[in-house]
């Protein structure tokens, strides 16, 4: 018995669309409700909302029975915070601000056990395991870790090509909202230059071989970005859902 087969990386690697919502909530129950919504994946941001490896490791167990996938974004490309995700049961991994080819390679190894990579031994202290009830976990475990790298700043866009170059990186994403603000558009990710990277980014990122992701909450965004070739996109984000839904509901009798 092995480790679990990550459909998501399947998925990826074949071309399929994958729709998937952003989870800010750092709560087990709001993201066993996300799980429950039908998104081909869900992400755990431990970026942007305050979610330390206890609570993502939560979070996890909590979608544990979702037919969804399992996405962590760390903090920071740090291989002892991917190497900590990973024994609380990711097998998937999105790390932000990826601005070379050794970065990504890097990020690559810190996924992968030795002698391909660095990943620690201690399997039998995690979920990913199942705490050593899966047997050939650690001969296995590797075939099935997807890393996913984000490139939100020019020099990302300049060195794309080494990014893509590397063998352990299975998608690209896109971050608008970073890229236009460090192309001098903050704020502005539309703005006609951001959006003429972005394109010219993702038809190099699917002309490799590669998934491209991106974040489109806003349904004309995401016809248009997928139009593109965009095969990754993140079309929810539970805060944001959450918020514009109370403030709604508050309008409705003043």
């Amino acid at each position: 018995m092995g480790a679990p087969v990550n459909k998501l990386k399947a998925a990826l690697a074949s071309g399929e669309l994958q729709t998937g919502a952003w989870l800010g909530l750092v709560d087990p129950y709001a993201a066993e409700i996300a799980g429950t919504a039908g998104f081909d994946w869900v992400l755990i941001d431990g970026e942007h909302a305050p979610n330390g490896t206890t609570e993502i490791s939560n979070q996890i167990g909590g979608l544990s029975a979702s037919d969804s996938s399992v996405i962590v974004r760390v903090p920071k490309g740090e291989d002892w915070f991917i190497k900590q995700v990973l024994d609380a049961g990711a097998q998937t991994v999105m790390v932000p601000m990826v601005e070379t080819g050794e970065q990504a390679a890097e990020m690559s190894r810190a996924m992968l056990y030795a002698p391909e990579g660095i990943r620690g031994v201690g399997s039998a202290l995690g979920r990913a395991s199942q705490w050593t009830g899966i047997p050939d976990y650690l001969t296995t475990a590797n075939d099935q870790m997807c890393l996913i790298v984000q490139v939100e700043a020019q020099r990302g866009i300049d060195n794309l090509d080494d990014i893509l170059a590397v063998d352990g990186v299975d998608a690209v994403f896109i971050g608008p909202a970073d890229l236009a603000a460090d192309m001098g558009y903050l704020g502005n990710d539309q703005a006609p230059e951001v959006q003429d990277a972005m394109e010219d980014a993702v038809k190099r990122i699917r002309a490799a071989g590669k998934a491209a992701g991106i974040m489109c909450p806003d349904p004309v965004l995401a016809e248009k970005f997928i139009g593109w070739g965009v095969n990754f996109a993140c079309v929810a984000i539970d805060v944001v859902m959450l918020a514009n839904g109370l403030r709604k509901a508050a309008l409705l009798h003043k």
